[in-house]
C-alpha cells in the first residue's frame, strides 16, 4: 500500500476509534507507528489534525474539514481492492459485523465455521451492541452489516432471516409454572425484569399492546443477568427464544397467551457497494435461512 494511503488510513481510523491504540490494533501497526504517520501528515499539510488528551483524541476544526476527503481516498482504495479481489477470486477480506448477544452466542459461531470451509482466508470483526447502536454502526460505516430486529431504519437494505418467539421466563418453583401458556396479565403481578436498551423496545411493546403496566424492578441489555436473577427468585421476565438454548440456569420458559415475536434480519447500507466478502457472506446467510 502506498505510504500516503497508509497515513490517510491511520488518520481516518484514529478518528473513528478515538485513540491511537485502537487504530493501531485494527491496522496492525504499533501505537507509535500510527502516531508518527499522523504527525507526518500534520507536518506535510502544515495543519494540526488532532487534539491529543488523556481521554483520547478528537478532531480540530481543520481536521474536521479534511476528514471527508481522507475518507473518500480510503473508500476509493477499498473499491479498487474489491475489483482486484473479483478478478483474483476471494483470497482475503475482512467482514465487520454488528450483532446482539443471542445471535453472537447461538448463530454466528456455527455460521462462521461453515462459511470458513469455503472462504478460509476471510477475517472477522464482531461488535456487540443493542439494535440502536448497530443501526448507527451500519449508517456511519463502522460495520459492513449488522443483525437487527426488523423493520430497521429507512434507507437500509434488509433481509429477513428468522422469526424468534418471545417467552415468559419463570423460576422453577413458580406457582404458575404448570400452565401451558403464561397469561401476559400475570406478568404485572410481581417484580418484572426488563430486557431492554435503545429505542427498539420489543418487550415494552407487548405491554403497550395489551394495555398493561408491569412493575419493573430492573432493566438491562444482558440476557444472562436476567436469567440469573429469575433463577434467584428476584422476579420474572420475557426473553427471546434464541438466547434460551443451552443455558445453565434453573428457569422455565413458557409461551405467552398473547403470542409475541421479533423478526431478525441482516441489514447493510447497500449490497451494491459492499465488498465481495460481505456479498458472499450475505448469500450464505440467506441460503441457510431459506
Amino acid at each position: 500500500m502506498d505510504m500516503n494511503l497508509q497515513k490517510y488510513m491511520a488518520f481516518v481510523k484514529t478518528v473513528e476509534y478515538g485513540s491511537f491504540t485502537k487504530a493501531a490494533e485494527v491496522l496492525n501497526y504499533s501505537q507509535s507507528g500510527i502516531s508518527r504517520m499522523i504527525n507526518d501528515l500534520e507536518k506535510e499539510w502544515k495543519i494540526i489534525l488532532l487534539e491529543r488528551g488523556k481521554s483520547g483524541v478528537k478532531l480540530t476544526s481543520d481536521g474536521l474539514k479534511l476528514l471527508p476527503y481522507a475518507k473518500n481516498v480510503c473508500t476509493e482504495y477499498e473499491k479498487l481492492q474489491m475489483e482486484v479481489d473479483e478478478l483474483n477470486g476471494l483470497q482475503s477480506g475482512l467482514i465487520r459485523i454488528g450483532t446482539f448477544s443471542s445471535v453472537a452466542t447461538h448463530w454466528l459461531p456455527n455460521i462462521i465455521r461453515h462459511f470458513q470451509k469455503d472462504y478460509p482466508c476471510i477475517d472477522y470483526e464482531l461488535l456487540l451492541g443493542d439494535y440502536t447502536e448497530i443501526e448507527e454502526w451500519i449508517a456511519n460505516g463502522r460495520v459492513d452489516c449488522g443483525f437487527l430486529r426488523l423493520p430497521a431504519r429507512l434507507g437500509f437494505e434488509t433481509h429477513f432471516l428468522e422469526q424468534d418467539r418471545l417467552l415468559a421466563i419463570l423460576p422453577e418453583n413458580h406457582p404458575l409454572a404448570y400452565l401451558d401458556k403464561f397469561p401476559v396479565a400475570a406478568l404485572c403481578d410481581e417484580p418484572f425484569l426488563l430486557l431492554e436498551k435503545g429505542a427498539k423496545a420489543e418487550i415494552s411493546e407487548i405491554f403497550e399492546r395489551c394495555n398493561l403496566t408491569p412493575d419493573i424492578h430492573f432493566t438491562t441489555w444482558d440476557d444472562y443477568a436476567i436469567m440469573s436473577m429469575v433463577e434467584s427468585g428476584l422476579g420474572i421476565s420475557i426473553l427471546p427464544e434464541l438466547i434460551l438454548s443451552r443455558i445453565p440456569y434453573r428457569i422455565i420458559a413458557k409461551e405467552l397467551d398473547v403470542p409475541a415475536y421479533r423478526k431478525i434480519g441482516i441489514a447493510l447500507r447497500s449490497r451494491r457497494t459492499a465488498s465481495l466478502a460481505v456479498k458472499r457472506f450475505l448469500d450464505y446467510l440467506q441460503y441457510r435461512h431459506n
